[in-house]
């Protein structure tokens, strides 16, 4: 795929060319350069999507679950056919190594279709009877919805949204990443295989201002679900609420890892805190970027930590070796190159990493940056309290457990947590106290699909997964029968 690549949006189960004939560049992280034109679609194109959507719905709708499942899965199996070349794509898209997108990104897009094409089967709802009445308790889908998704694991989270809202029986009008959008391009090519009826899924390439603006805003989209940054969250939530469009937000992180000085320090466990710190060049919502630690350990878990952290290896995305690849954006390295000079500013030490990475060859014009450890912060410096979303975690030490709890919390955010200790009434009670929509217990993204999924706080409103994405994407109908 060298030849430069011009994408197209995917409208009444048609590939076509954005209304307006003007596209965007995108550009490879690995090497900088410009490979592909995403549409910048605008108004005109989400009212046409909307439209076909609206016309779609009735029939979706109606379609037996079993059918609506059927074809969800053959669009997973068609993906999954094709996984080398998605995941080649992704990685080239993203900055990220192609082992990554192999092993995850692709693998649990496909899972999120299958997923939710069998839960749809299981679903049911409540009756509730009383002496002279059943009450029972009708999901039906909303209708048209949007959903809207980021550029970190694109096709994974992409189908995490309309994998749900399909399966329940609403048509949609996706969004994806005007910064990573091929694989949003080929996944509607694996639709129109499938046999997908025309206009149930329209993706719309293009940016938050234009295509995405014009999407929260439509009056025909009956809810948003959006995964991204709490400042776009908050535009969306201000946008929406006055039309009373459901809202599903899932927002930035600042993740706290406490470490307990009773944690088992195997090297499974230490690989497990590295990636937690560190995978997709540490640009997933998960991410643990503020490590604190039991003060006894603290020298001792540094010192080995920061030696672990140095032989992460930044490299070329399609080198099998490599550990970290590229930052998704030239404007995103400069942010976190930005972040690690303010954390200088603040007074932090850096104990390794802190600057670009400068590789030869192919990737010579590449937004590499070394994976950065810093410690010396308090907790309320901007260092600790903002958003990195980068190769970029702070180490700080406490004394209590009670101490823990506080630092851990001591941010607007409240997405994920992780806490290593061997104590189980510890890990128990520590848990029930973080301000945290996720709490992993010696381990990190071990993601069962049945669960609730989202934040707290700044993190965000509303919760993914399982039987929440499903009610989340219909409406409930409660409906009374007189029996006396």
């Amino acid at each position: 795929m060298s030849h430069h690549v011009v994408l197209a949006n995917y409208i009444d189960g048609r590939l076509c060319a954005p209304r307006s004939g003007r596209y965007l560049d995108v550009f490879e992280p690995a090497t900088g350069g410009r490979y592909a034109d995403c549409p910048d679609s605008g108004a005109d194109d989400i009212d046409t999507a909307v439209a076909a959507a609206t016309r779609a719905f009735p029939a979706w709708s109606a379609t037996p679950v079993a059918q609506r499942a059927q074809i969800m899965n053959r669009i997973a199996d068609l993906v999954e056919s094709r996984l080398d070349e998605f995941a080649q794509v992704e990685s080239r898209d993203s900055g990220k190594p192609v082992a990554l997108a192999r092993s995850l990104d692709i693998p649990r897009a496909v899972s999120n279709l299958r997923f939710f094409a069998a839960a749809i089967t299981q679903f049911s709802s409540e009756a509730h009877s009383a002496d002279d009445a059943i009450n029972y308790t009708l999901r039906q889908a909303l209708g048209v919805v949007g959903c809207i998704s980021p550029w970190n694991l694109p096709l994974y989270l992409f189908t995490w949204k309309i994998a749900p809202a399909l399966a329940a029986g609403n048509a949609v009008v996706a969004k994806p990443s005007e910064v990573t959008p091929f694989t949003a391009w080929m996944f509607a090519q694996a639709c129109i295989d499938a046999g997908l009826p025309p206009g149930v899924l329209n993706i719309v390439q293009g940016n938050g201002p234009n295509a995405g603006r014009a999407l929260i805003e439509h009056a025909g989209i009956k809810a948003i679900s959006f995964t991204g940054s709490t400042r776009t969250g908050a535009a969306i939530a201000a946008a929406a609420g006055p039309k009373f469009k459901k809202l599903s937000l899932e927002m930035g992180g600042k993740n706290p890892t406490l470490i307990f000085a009773d944690w088992e320090a195997s090297e499974a466990n230490w690989a497990t805190l590295v990636r937690s710190a560190f995978s997709n060049q540490g640009q997933i919502c998960l991410c643990g970027s503020r490590l604190l630690i039991e003060r006894s350990i603290y020298e001792t878990f540094t010192n080995t930590f920061v030696e672990k952290v140095r032989g992460l290896r930044v490299g070329d995305p399609n080198d099998a070796a490599s550990d970290l690849g590229a930052v998704v954006s030239q404007a995103h390295f400069g942010k976190v190159m930005g972040h690690i000079a303010l954390a200088r500013e603040e007074g932090g030490k850096i104990l390794c990493g802190g600057d670009a990475v400068k590789l030869a060859g192919r990737c010579a014009g590449g937004w590499f940056i070394a994976p950065t450890v810093i410690e010396g912060l308090d907790a309320r410096c901007r260092t600790n309290q903002e958003e990195i979303f980068g190769p970029v975690v702070t180490l700080m030490p406490f004394d209590t457990d009670d101490e823990a709890v506080a630092l851990a919390n001591a941010t607007e955010y409240g997405l994920a947590a992780s806490v290593w200790t061997a104590g189980l009434s510890r890990a128990h009670r520590v848990a029930a106290r973080l301000e945290s929509g996720i709490v992993w217990i010696n381990c990190w993204m071990q993601r069962d699909l049945r669960t609730p999924f989202g934040g707290i706080k700044n993190s965000g409103v509303g919760r993914e997964g399982g039987i929440e994405a499903l009610r989340f994407f219909t409406e409930a109908k409660n409906i009374c029968i007189r029996i006396g």
